[in-house]
């Protein structure tokens, strides 16, 4: 269950540079427009410390660390929703996503260029987000000539429930709010998901900094305007100096470890979007342990057991008779699966059990 994240943007405001970051390939990054013509995909692993220990308690013949998907799409221009700019083609790249990063440039330098001809952060995500907004219409509208037809002359409840979703969802398009802010039951919520609307997808605006402003960010006037117009969606944002991650993932471990001590951060920019991404997705890891491996997998918040075990293989799932669970906390405070059952820790849990991030997993099956 890979997170898919589509990178979007104007034009030279570091999608391409911070693409480069996380995958540490070396993609165009250009200085004029529609450097990227080809969305690039990169797939990345997550970095997470409890596998890392796991590790150092096992000394597994494998590790496995889960992994997301990254897409960096060319920049996007007014009139992309008409197909300006090569606009259509990007666009169609964004359906294919699971959210939306948004990298909006909060820096001045004068040797980069601007589609715009200057720096305004609210103009450029208003750019962005009204194409995405008009690219959700035309959906909407050509569904809308497909079922009106069927829905007056049958009179169907399919078609009539969905022409009703239909007439909600525009006039809000209509007034230039995103498809994720109107509240929808269950069975409204599985019809939107088929139309694969831009708006509905969870958005992360990413303010890029200059190596200056990150040192800082709540002193950058164009960083607050980003973190303000975000709460005001109720978005998240996240801080990063895309030029400075770039130099960052050329480094090893603990190289890296020191530079970011030495700047008084804890985790990198890129961890933190990470992080983001799984949050907005509703997404937690799971583990299992051993001396053959140790893996993390990703899973949907509220998913039982067996869902779970599915995650691994359909036929956990589908012989599932009961799973053994720790804490990763418990382990990595006594140090071992023996200490965790003298200590009482480990428990039998059934079909009902709700995963919960960070559980230690070994599923019992019979097929």
């Amino acid at each position: 269950m890979p997170l898919t994240a589509g990178i979007v943007g104007l034009p030279n405001v570091g999608k391409s540079t911070l693409f480069n970051a996380i995958t540490k390939s070396q993609v165009e990054a250009a200085n004029y427009p529609f450097a990227t013509i080809q969305p690039n995909v990169g797939v990345v692993e997550v970095p997470d410390y409890r596998i890392d220990r796991l590790v150092e308690i096992f000394n597994p013949k494998k590790t496995i660390y889960t992994t997301f998907e990254f897409t960096d799409i060319a920049g996007l221009v007014k009139g992309a929703s008409q197909g300006e700019g090569l606009g259509n083609q990007f666009l169609s790249n964004i359906r294919l996503t699971d959210a939306i990063c948004h990298v909006v440039r909060c820096f001045d330098n004068p040797d980069i260029t601007h589609v715009e001809n200057s720096v305004d952060p609210i103009r450029d995500i208003e750019i962005i987000n009204l194409e995405l907004t008009l690219a959700d219409l035309q959906t909407i509208e050509n569904r809308r000539s497909k079922i009106e037809r069927k829905a007056k002359t049958n009179k169907d409840k399919e078609s009539l429930d969905e022409l009703a979703l239909l007439d909600r969802l525009q006039p809000v398009l209509e007034e230039g709010k995103p498809a994720r802010s109107l509240e929808l039951n269950e069975e409204e919520q599985i019809l939107m998901k088929g139309y694969n609307l831009l708006t509905a997808k969870p958005m992360i605006y990413v303010a890029n900094l200059d190596d200056e402003g990150i040192m800082d960010p709540d002193s950058c006037a164009y960083y607050n305007q980003v973190k303000e117009y975000a709460a005001s969606q109720n978005n998240q944002v996240v801080a990063l100096c895309a030029q400075m991650e770039e130099e960052l993932s050329g480094l090893d471990k603990e190289e890296k470890d020191a530079f970011l001590e030495e700047l008084g951060v804890e985790t990198s920019g890129l961890d933190q979007l990470i992080q983001e991404a799984y949050s907005v997705l509703d997404l937690c890891t799971f583990l299992t342990a051993g001396e053959d491996e140790c893996r993390a997998w990703t899973f949907k918040k509220g998913m039982k057991a067996p869902d779970c075990a599915g995650v691994i293989h359909t036929d956990f799932k589908k012989g599932f008779i009961r799973a053994e669970v720790y804490r990763f906390d418990d382990i990595d405070e006594l140090g071992s699966e023996l200490a965790i059952k003298e200590a009482g820790r480990l428990r039998l849990e059934g079909k009902d059990y709700v995963v919960q991030d960070g559980d230690v997993m070994h599923f019992r099956f019979n097929v």
